[in-house]
């Protein structure tokens, strides 16, 4: 039945008849397909359902209007009700409308709001999706990246080059993998009023390296993800290309038409911001053919195909390029970004100590927080807060996790085989073999067990992550430059 299916519709199915399994329900209803939907594909969710608070209040909705009884057991095959029958009939029809040969979640999607008078298709339209408007906006996006595939295979091996230049920031915000950004309010919303402009409405972030420009943009990125954000941008997607990247490709005439034309196509996208990072003036190769170059060929791309995008560069890089690409200041609107003072870095560092505690296993206490901004500040004069005292952060948990040294080896064994299970788990899931996947979790129980008692064992389950001392931010800014820290 599900052949034609992608994984993710799959997957999609299998999520809705655990939803199912925890309502007690004995059928797979619409609603539990919406909220497998949901769980399954981030970035379907991203784009039409703005806000993650969305999401919980679509789950809070559902649970009000079911009723909930005794759980059932997930190894059960649970059928699907009527209305879900009709849905994924709709799903097929809604494929073949737009010549695709599987049927994936977008399909899905459409066809949980063809059939209208289910609890999906209510939630959904309260959430302003209709069938006409969300059936023109996968159609077109279906044929902006047919185009772009069609680009990429005439480039030969330039599209190659240009695969994974791009990195979807919205998305990447709607998934938590962005930094959260504290200190700019002020910046981001200027960087907004100048993108809902009519004219001139490509800003640049002008600052020194670790000034925070590049955390503005993802900031910007966050609050679309999350919904707060004008109508003009709600359904903006940041996308970011790396100059650095690009200039790796080599300057000459064949490679830039081929660039030329792929912004244009890129221009064409009605919802796509394009976010350059570090743009710099011409070098010697460039120079000699007038408009070439990633700069030369951006300023065509907002000029004559209305291409938006945000930039950014330090002040006097700034200066170069516009001396090498006269009236670009005519489309860039310049946004200084001025670096953090003590207290504002210690805010980014409180909001992000999080994942550096995560990463490198460790902890930081208030009181090395503010020896690695003071230290910093003190002793990098060349970098600028919070980029410095972030970096000075990052390279202490890294010297700390590295004293700590190896692991116990049963310990390691016994993660690795963890490890395993869960790819078990996964692969029973994909196969829809729920006995096997059932029996993978329990096992994942047991060595979860054995793995708590091991830590016991090696007395690391009251403290596991090392903590970061005073001392231990002196010894790496120590190395760094000539602070005359002994231990």
């Amino acid at each position: 039945m599900f052949e034609r299916y992608t994984e993710k519709a799959r997957r999609v199915i299998f999520f809705a008849r655990y939803e199912a399994s925890q309502f007690g329900s004995p059928f797979i209803e619409t609603e539990q397909l919406l909220l497998g939907l949901l769980r399954e594909d981030k970035a379907l969710t991203n784009r039409f359902v703005r806000s993650l608070s969305t999401v919980e209040s679509i789950r809070r909705q559902i649970e009000q209007h079911t009723t909930i009884r005794e759980k059932t057991s997930t190894s059960v095959d649970l059928p699907l009700s009527d209305e879900s029958k009709r849905v994924l009939g709709y799903a097929a029809e809604e494929a073949d409308r737009l010549g695709h040969k599987h049927i994936g979640t977008e399909h899905l999607l459409l066809g949980m709001l063809r059939e209208e008078n289910c609890l999906a298709a209510q939630v959904l339209r309260e959430r302003g999706l209709e069938l006409k408007s969300t059936r023109e906006n996968l159609a077109k996006t279906a044929i902006e990246a047919s185009t772009s595939h069609a680009t990429a295979i005439r480039t030969g091996t330039v599209g190659q080059n240009l695969v994974g230049l791009y990195s979807d920031l919205t998305q990447k915000a709607a998934e938590g993998a962005l930094e959260p950004v504290v200190g700019r309010d002020l910046e981001i919303e200027a960087m907004i009023e100048i993108l809902c402009k009519k004219e001139h409405r490509n800003p640049i972030l002008l600052g020194e390296r670790g000034a925070g420009k590049t955390a503005i943009v993802e900031a910007l990125a966050q609050r679309i993800a999350k919904g707060e954000v004008p109508q003009a941008l709600a359904e903006m997607r940041v996308m970011s290309l790396s100059a650095e990247a690009l200039a790796l490709l080599a300057p000459n005439r064949e490679r830039f038409d081929d660039l030329t034309k792929l912004l244009e196509t890129v221009a064409k996208s009605e919802n796509l911001i394009l976010f350059v990072d570090g743009l710099r003036g011409p070098d010697e190769a460039t120079k000699k053919i007038p408009g070439e170059g990633l700069v030369g060929v951006l300023k065509f791309a907002m000029q004559e195909a209305e291409l938006q995008c945000i930039g950014t560069t330090t002040e006097e890089e700034y200066k170069a390029v516009c001396a090498a690409y006269p009236a670009l200041d005519k489309v860039f609107r310049p946004l200084h970004v001025k670096p953090l003072d003590p207290e504002g870095a210690m805010t980014v560092l409180r909001a992000r100590k999080e994942k550096l505690e995560t990463f490198h296993e460790v902890t930081f206490a208030d009181d090395v927080l503010e020896l690695a901004v003071q230290r910093a500040d003190s002793y990098l004069k060349e970098k600028l807060l919070p980029g410095k005292a972030l970096e000075l952060l990052d390279a202490t948990g890294a010297a700390v996790k590295l004293r700590q040294g190896a692991r116990p080896l049963e310990i390691t064994e016994t993660m690795l085989k963890l490890k395993f299970i869960e790819h078990r788990i996964e692969s029973a899931i994909a196969a829809h073999e729920f006995e096997k996947a059932k029996y993978y979790a329990e096992e994942q129980r047991k060595e979860s067990e054995n793995l708590r008692i091991l830590r016991k064992k090696h007395g690391l389950e009251v403290s596991p992550a090392g903590a970061v001392s005073r001392a231990d931010v002196e010894q790496v800014i120590a190395k760094w430059t000539a602070y005359p820290y002994t231990p």
